[in-house]
């Protein structure tokens, strides 16, 4: 099958090369997963009275609520929270972007879709054009 030894020994070669990026992609991926899951994003608004949470999935894990909240009606501070949690995604975004292209690189087409998965998620109107439908 093969012609040379020489031609044997570049197949052995390629294979080795192809199994180590493997084993590297893996230790890479593995690291990176790790960092998401552990991560936060965290925003305030404008004036200071509500701190937003968000884990790594973009779920709300903390709220905090000054008490010069009580003075704006309960519809102003509902929009306040809401805004101030779509900042929290948008820190959080950026954290997972930021890590992302560390770890795999920015031309890595694995790490593209991976910010993308997280984008559509946590952004919906800016992530997919079906969003906005």
């Amino acid at each position: 099958m093969w012609a040379d030894e020489a031609a044997l020994d570049e197949a052995a070669r390629r294979l080795d090369g192809w199994e180590a990026s493997i084993a590297d992609r893996a230790v890479r991926a593995r690291e990176l997963a790790s960092q998401v899951q552990a991560m936060r994003g965290t925003a305030a608004s404008p004036d200071r009275t509500i701190q937003v949470t968000v884990d790594s999935s973009g779920l709300l894990v903390d709220l905090r609520l000054d008490e010069r909240t009580r003075q704006h009606s309960a519809a102003h501070t509902a929009r306040q929270i809401l805004e101030t949690t779509r900042a929290a995604h948008t820190d959080l975004l950026s954290r997972i972007t930021e890590a992302t292209t560390d770890v795999l690189g920015a031309e890595d087409p694995t790490a593209a879709a991976l910010v993308e998965s997280y984008r559509r998620r946590l952004d919906p109107d800016r992530g997919a054009p079906d969003a906005r439908r």
